[in-house]
C-alpha cells in the first residue's frame, strides 16, 4: 500500500487522553463478607456458642480495615489499530489508564451491533492493554462502550466509569475473484487485454508476409524457410476497457451478514479490485433509495474512493441524485462501450426497467443475481401459494431479461466469483444489439 492512502492517514491519527470521573461503591465481595459476618454473629447469639463468632472475625477485620486512597478521576486513552477495517479483519483497541495508583483496573467492552469483542483485560500500575475485536458487517459502526472498573487491594470497593468508543469504518470483504470478463470490442487505449486488432502486444496471433518497414526482429525464420519468402510474426494489440459496477442495495432481507446487500457490496468490491489490478477504468454506481456514483478512474486511490462510496460517504468526488430523478442512469457514469456488471437481487422494479433501458441503448451487461432469501410465511396452503406466486414472478423477470440478451448468473456468496462467471471469462464476450 502506498503512502497517503485513506487507511494510512486514518492510522496516523492519535487519540487525545482525557480525564474520566469514577463512581465508587461497595463491591459485591464486600457485601458477601458483610453477609457472612452478620450471619455468623446472629448464629453465635442465638445458639450461645462463641465459636461461631470466630468465623465472623476475619470478615470483620477486613471490613474494619482503613479505607485506601480512592482517586476521583483517571486518565484514559483509547486508540483503535485503524479507523478503517475490513469485514472480519482482526483489530484492537490500545487502552492506557493512568492515575489509579495501586488499584487494579479491569477493562471490558460492551459491543454495539455487528461488533464481536474479544476477552477483557486486567491492568496493574504502569501497564497498557490491547482489546481485540472484529466487525462482522460492513458499514460505519460504533465499537461500543468501554467499562473501566478500579478495585483496591482487598477488593472491597469499586470505582466504575464508562466511555463511548470511537466509530469505525468497515469496508466490505472482497469476494475471491481472479478472472475477468472482457468485451470483444475495446477502446483504443493501451491496456492489458488482448484485442482482435493487430498491434504491439505479447499474444501471438499468426504469421503474414514481410512488408518493407516491418521490424526485422519479428521475422519468423522457420516459416520463411518453408515458404521461401520472408514471414513476420503478428501479435494482438493490448487494450483497456471501461467497467461500470452497479450495486443494488435496496433490499436488505435475510440473515444479517449474508443479505443481498452484503453480497452485492462484497461482489462489487471484488470486481473493482480485479479490474483495477489490470489498469482498467472502473466506475461505481450505488443504487438505493437515492443514486450515488463515481465516474470511472484508475489506481488504488480510486479503489478507496469506491469503498468510501459503499459506506455512503460520497465526499467531493462522488455525485448523488434523489430517488425521484432516477429514470435513467446518468451519462457521466456510463462511458460509451462500457461493460456493466450488476450485482442485484432484482427485487426493485425501477432497477429492472433501468437495466432494460440500458440494454436497449446498446450497453453490454452482465447481471450477477445475489438473491438468497424468500419471503417468510407459515406452512398453511395460502402461504405456500403466495410463495409460489412470488417465485413465478421472479422467474418471469429473469426470463424477460434473458430474452433481451442480458446474461444472468447466480452467486450465493460462498463460492468464488470465478465459478459463476466462468462461461464469460474463458472467452471474450460478444454483445449484439
Amino acid at each position: 500500500m502506498t503512502a497517503g492512502t485513506p487507511r494510512e492517514r486514518a492510522d496516523q491519527t492519535g487519540p487525545a487522553a482525557r480525564q474520566v470521573r469514577l463512581h465508587w461503591s461497595v463491591s459485591a465481595h464486600a457485601l458477601r463478607l458483610t453477609t457472612l459476618a452478620l450471619a455468623a454473629l446472629i448464629i453465635a447469639v442465638i445458639t450461645k456458642r462463641p465459636e461461631f463468632a470466630g468465623v465472623a472475625a476475619p470478615a470483620v477485620l477486613l471490613l474494619a480495615a482503613r479505607r485506601p486512597w480512592r482517586p476521583a478521576t483517571v486518565g484514559l486513552s483509547v486508540r483503535p489499530s485503524g479507523r478503517i477495517v475490513t469485514e472480519d479483519e482482526e483489530a484492537d483497541l490500545a487502552v492506557s489508564v493512568t492515575g489509579y495508583g495501586e488499584h487494579t483496573a479491569d477493562l471490558l467492552v460492551h459491543p454495539r451491533y455487528a461488533i464481536v469483542p474479544g476477552p477483557g483485560a486486567s491492568l496493574r500500575a504502569g501497564q497498557a492493554s490491547r482489546l481485540p475485536f472484529h466487525v462482522a458487517r460492513s458499514g460505519r459502526r460504533s465499537v461500543g462502550v468501554l467499562e473501566v472498573t478500579l478495585r483496591d487491594r482487598l477488593r472491597l470497593t469499586e470505582g466504575r466509569a464508562s466511555v463511548d468508543l470511537p466509530v469505525i469504518d468497515c469496508y466490505p470483504r472482497p469476494a475471491p475473484q481472479q478472472t475477468r470478463v472482457v468485451l470483444s470490442r475495446l477502446p483504443s487505449r493501451l491496456g492489458e487485454h488482448p484485442s482482435r486488432s493487430a498491434g504491439e502486444g505479447l499474444e501471438f496471433t499468426g504469421v503474414r508476409e514481410f512488408v518493407p518497414g516491418d521490424r526485422q526482429r519479428r521475422i519468423n525464420w522457420p516459416a520463411t524457410t518453408r515458404r521461401g519468402r520472408l514471414q513476420l510474426n503478428t501479435f494482438a494489440a493490448e487494450r483497456t476497457q471501461n467497467v461500470v459496477i452497479i450495486a443494488d442495495t435496496t433490499s436488505d432481507v435475510g440473515e444479517p451478514g449474508s443479505t443481498p446487500v452484503d453480497l452485492a457490496l462484497r461482489g462489487s468490491a471484488a470486481a473493482a479490485r480485479a479490474y483495477l489490478a489490470v489498469r482498467d477504468r472502473v466506475g461505481f454506481v450505488l443504487y438505493q433509495h437515492g443514486l450515488q456514483w463515481t465516474p470511472p478512474g484508475l489506481g488504488l486511490r480510486h479503489y478507496y474512493r469506491i469503498m468510501d462510496l459503499m459506506l455512503g460517504a460520497t465526499g467531493t468526488r462522488g455525485l448523488a441524485a434523489p430517488a425521484s430523478d432516477i429514470t435513467r442512469l446518468p451519462r457521466a457514469a456510463l462511458p460509451p462501450g462500457s461493460l456493466i456488471l450488476v450485482f442485484s437481487p432484482l427485487l426493485d422494479r425501477r432497477l429492472v426497467e433501468t437495466l432494460r433501458d440500458l440494454r436497449e441503448r446498446g450497453f453490454a451487461m452482465l447481471i450477477i443475481d445475489v438473491l438468497n432469501a424468500e419471503p417468510p410465511g407459515g406452512r398453511d396452503g395460502l402461504s405456500r401459494l403466495a410463495r409460489r406466486i412470488w417465485r413465478m414472478e421472479q422467474q418471469a423477470i429473469r426470463f424477460s431479461l434473458r430474452e433481451l440478451g442480458i446474461p444472468l448468473v447466480r452467486w450465493d456468496g460462498e463460492q468464488s466469483l470465478d465459478e459463476p462467471l466462468a462461461p464469460y471469462t474463458r472467452r471474450v464476450m460478444v454483445i449484439h444489439r
